[in-house]
């Protein structure tokens, strides 16, 4: 898992000047179908780069989109009318038997079918009619890092190609801004100590950082056994706010952008009940709380910001584990190619 995360600047970097490329020539592809909304599916860390995908085709793009339930298809035979939909699937694998099936059966109700994935052999690439290599190299570790990152960077190219933009230009300080955010160990380190002994951990974000907070406390959850619940801030006010205390962490990631202001809030609310504020985001955000990451934004548009949220979110998970004396490359009861049907 370390491994894997310090490879993340040099994937980043590998798809911005060798993905960017096939990227765009699939997004014309599909544009010139002009689909009239968009379906993504996904599971696990896929589901959350395909949430992220979501806020940038509705915000960006301007179609309507929906994340999938692959059940309807595979467990209940549904048959919707697919035509002139664009479907996604995301997957690291391209193995899982119901992505494959739901993405056939996409296929056969008239879906434009793009398979975005770190494996150009899988069946789900032979089911697909468009594919994306995420181009991230071989994953090992149990807990998703690289392909994650690299998912997202994919995603956000295909979508500045479908609007006619230049997504690899406002991407190009990624990979420096990734290395300088890994190479800050010690500070996460610190963090690691602080929160060893938490029984549980809420995370929470709007926007396009809401998609970095599920995907941390997935994280969290698979590498140190840590229970980890992730709610959008608009959600966390109605209802599991009440269980915020004083001994639980609370991690906010705070976008530099519209979905950091509107988290603001809900920031005041939970200093407000006291709680142990965490905040992975701008400086002044993180001098506020009782800890905190400061993020190196600077002039990165807040739609790319999840690439380097999520960084030391992977890194905090590891440290945590290792502090708890357990070992974040040999999670208990999991596979690297979870196979649901």
């Amino acid at each position: 898992m370390a491994a894997e995360m310090a490879e993340q600047p040099a994937v980043l970097r590998r798809i911005l000047t060798e993905g960017a490329g096939p990227i765009g020539a699939v997004a014309e592809r599909i544009a010139a179908r002009n689909p009239r909304f968009v379906l993504l599916t996904g599971r696990g860390t896929s589901d959350n780069a395909a949430l992220y995908a979501k806020y940038l085709l509705e915000i960006l793009l301007g179609k309507p989109c929906g994340l999938t339930s692959m059940s309807t298809t595979t467990a209940y035979g549904a048959r919707p009318d697919l035509t002139d939909c664009l479907v996604i699937a995301v997957s690291q694998s391209g193995g899982s038997p119901d992505l494959v099936a739901s993405t056939t059966a996409a296929r056969d109700a008239g879906a434009i079918t793009l398979a975005v994935t770190n494996n150009p052999e899988s069946p789900l690439v032979a089911a697909s009619e468009f594919t994306i290599d995420v181009l991230a190299g071989p994953e090992r570790a149990l807990p998703a890092t690289k392909t994650y990152t690299a998912e997202l960077l994919a995603l956000y190219l295909l979508v500045e190609a479908l609007r006619g933009g230049d997504g690899a230009a406002a991407a190009a300080r990624l990979p420096e801004l990734a290395e300088r955010i890994l190479d800050r160990r010690d500070e996460v380190r610190t963090l690691a100590g602080r929160y060893r002994f938490a029984e549980r951990m809420v995370l929470t974000s709007r926007g396009y950082g809401y998609p970095t907070a599920r995907e941390a406390a997935l994280k969290l959850m698979e590498t140190s056994y840590i229970p980890a619940l992730a709610y959008s801030g608009a959600d966390l006010l109605h209802g599991p706010l009440a269980m915020v205390d004083n001994v639980s962490p609370v991690i906010a990631i705070v976008p530099d952008g519209r979905g950091g202001r509107a988290l603001r809030p809900v920031l005041d609310r939970l200093r407000d009940r006291g709680a142990d504020l965490v905040v992975i985001g701008p400086a002044d955000e993180v001098e506020a709380a009782s800890a905190g990451f400061a993020l190196p934004t600077g002039d990165v548009p807040e739609e790319l910001q999840p690439i380097l949220e999520i960084l030391p979110l992977q890194r905090l998970a590891y440290e945590v584990t290792l502090a708890r004396g357990q070992d974040p490359d040999a999670p208990r009861a999991l596979a690297k190619v979870t196979e649901t049907r």
